[in-house]
């Protein structure tokens, strides 16, 4: 017996140590130039791992995403191996040594502090510890063994589908498409624009569908439209129509930064589609000189599937 926990005691300070390395040193940590702290307190996603088809041909960060909780399963069986410990004093102090090696990474500019890593590293600790309490029930080591192998893989596959499910509920994703048609012009005017009568352009006929924009027989005409600060993807066309001079140009910023700058002289004899994607954004500018025009000008705003 005392021989058996000697194996069990070496194998937790080596699989401890290889752990440490990972952490600090793995992936090139100690050549990084970083000279901030990070530290991330919100997580981007809840459980999300790669999806099974990426394994195929997998990349570093889906094994370190993965890694993240099926690398600290090993510590919930080992641990009880040693120590007779219940699940609540156990979890408390795995989370609590996590949270201190997080804060060292990030201190130490050997990584950052992830709130994101720390619930995977726990999720792993927890499917170990009940597939510890499962397989403890066996009659002999060998059917422990295995026992806890199985429950280990069972419970790490249902878990990625629950994480999966969680991450998708409160995922945000584009909502339906909204026509920009009132916009407030260079006069401070509001100016509504809907469909117009269709027009060529490089011998392609256009009908907008939703609404059409020009310089309304002005050199040039600026358009404004405020957003308060939303997350949305933009989307416009644009182009110089056949039966006109092929001169012009339109350009787009969003709060004071320009994002689309094309004059005739780079345009093609053909309409062009322009999609960006803002995380924020409040006041977004679009000018048109000459004879361009732009039109099914529009957005689609980030949100969670309960909004």
């Amino acid at each position: 017996m005392l021989k058996r926990r000697k194996l069990i005691l070496t194998i937790t300070l080596l699989y401890t140590l290889f752990i440490l390395y990972f952490m600090f040193f793995a992936f090139g940590r100690s050549d990084s130039e970083s000279d901030s702290y990070t530290f991330i307190f919100a997580p981007d996603n809840f459980l999300k791992l790669p999806n099974p088809l990426d394994f195929l041909h997998p990349t570093l960060m889906d094994m370190v995403s993965l890694g993240n909780m099926a690398a600290f399963i090993p510590f919930s069986i080992l641990i009880p191996l040693l120590y007779s410990i219940k699940f609540i004093r156990f979890i408390i102090l795995f989370i609590f040594s996590i949270l201190v090696l997080e804060t060292i990474q990030a201190l130490t500019l050997l990584g950052s502090f992830d709130m994101g890593d720390v619930l995977k590293n726990s999720t792993g600790a927890v499917i170990g510890f009940a597939a510890y309490s499962i397989g403890i029930r066996a009659k002999n080591v060998r059917r422990s063994v295995i026992s806890m192998g199985i429950s280990t893989a069972l419970l790490l596959i249902v878990t990625w589908g629950i994480g999966a499910g969680i991450d998708k509920a409160f995922a945000k994703n584009p909502g339906s498409f909204v026509a920009l048609n009132e916009w407030e012009n260079s006069s401070g005017v509001t100016s509504k624009k809907t469909k117009s009568l269709p027009f060529k352009i490089g011998g392609q006929e256009i009908t907008p569908q939703f609404n059409v924009y020009d310089t309304n027989g002005k050199k040039s005409e600026t358009y404004s439209y405020k957003f308060n600060d939303k997350e949305f993807y933009f989307y416009l066309q644009y182009g110089i129509p056949d039966q006109t001079d092929f001169q012009g140009s339109i350009s787009v910023s969003v709060d004071g930064r320009q994002i689309l700058s094309y004059s005739s002289e780079y345009q093609k004899h053909k309409p062009e589609i322009f999609e960006w994607y803002f995380e924020q954004a409040d006041v977004l500018t679009i000018t048109l000189e000459g004879n361009e025009k732009a039109w099914d000008i529009g957005y689609r705003e980030m949100k969670h599937l309960w909004e």
